[in-house]
């Protein structure tokens, strides 16, 4: 990367590591928490793309920064459904709204969101109502071929939407 000749690499990389870091670069490994991926939006989307659907590991809290932005999640549910994205943050009671609740199901399974998160983003009060309905997509989708298809070929899409990003 540095030069074709290994005395100029050498060189090169010497000179490189006396320049000091940048001020943005000092700034990063200050903070308690840096960064999992270092790099421009175009590698960290090839990151993203490349490695998303192989991360999907509760024990690794990390693998969330590959996860689709949850922005994304809704554009593609509310398109799979042909609903606006703002339907999926109401619910009539006694009516089911399956696009809202496959949108907390997948941000639950496939971001890892913490039950309050969803909450606060789809305007749900309580934790234990979010955690119904990831509960009872997990029941009908065992039994629901057609939604099971859905769901997996939201999966998928999300999946290459990242692989493209």
């Amino acid at each position: 990367m540095l030069a074709k000749n290994p005395r100029e690499r050498i060189e090169a990389y010497r000179e490189f590591m006396a320049r000091g870091d940048s001020r943005e670069l000092g700034q990063l490994f200050s903070r308690k928490r840096w960064p999992v991926f270092l790099g421009s939006e175009k590698f960290l989307a090839g990151v993203k793309g490349r490695f998303f659907a192989k991360k999907v590991n509760g024990e690794v809290p990390q693998g969330k920064e590959l996860a689709p932005d949850l922005r994304i999640v809704l554009a593609f549910v509310a398109r799979e459904y042909r609903v606006k994205e703002r339907d999926l943050f109401y619910s009539r009671r006694g009516q089911e709204n399956e696009a809202r609740n496959v949108a907390i199901y997948l941000v639950r399974r496939l971001r890892g969101d913490r039950l309050r998160e969803i909450g606060m983003a789809f305007r749900i009060n309580r934790t234990s109502t979010v955690s119904s309905i990831v509960e009872r997509m997990k029941v009908r989708l065992k039994r629901d071929e057609s939604l099971q298809k859905r769901v997996q070929d939201l999966i998928s899409a999300l999946n290459m939407s990242q692989e493209e990003t």
